[in-house]
């Protein structure tokens, strides 16, 4: 590794020149304000940052305790929506044999009115 050179004089006196101009535009006073805001910001952002912090481990918490409820619920959910299903799918078959077998027991357009009254969950607006 190289050593770099060593400023010289001059260049260290323009330097020190440079950066008192520097402190020159903006007081002391000034800075010592931007420094006190900048660490009452900090503080406020830490203090959220904890908050924060703490109610994602409260909600992670939470998640954990109601996921596994959550699972079962959904699965039985769609066990009975399955056996709905097959319920509706054989009483419309049984009405329709008792159609065939008995035509004049149902009027016209009566059948067709009482094949399906379940809503339509899909659309519900319809």
């Amino acid at each position: 590794m190289e050593k770099s050179p060593r400023a010289s004089p001059e260049t260290a006196a323009a330097a020190a020149e440079v950066a008192e101009r520097f402190r020159s535009l903006v007081s002391a006073e000034d800075v010592g304000s931007i420094k006190q805001a900048q660490h009452l910001i900090l503080g406020r952002l830490q203090d959220s940052n904890a908050v924060l912090t703490h109610f994602n481990e409260y909600s992670e918490q939470c998640f954990a305790e109601v996921s596994s409820d959550f699972a079962s619920k959904t699965r039985l959910l769609k066990s009975m929506k399955d056996d709905l299903d097959h319920i509706f799918l054989k009483l419309r078959s049984m009405k329709s044999r008792l159609a065939a077998t008995y035509p004049d027991a149902f009027p016209d357009g009566a059948m067709a009115k009482t094949m399906d009254r379940r809503p339509d969950l899909e659309n519900p607006l319809e």
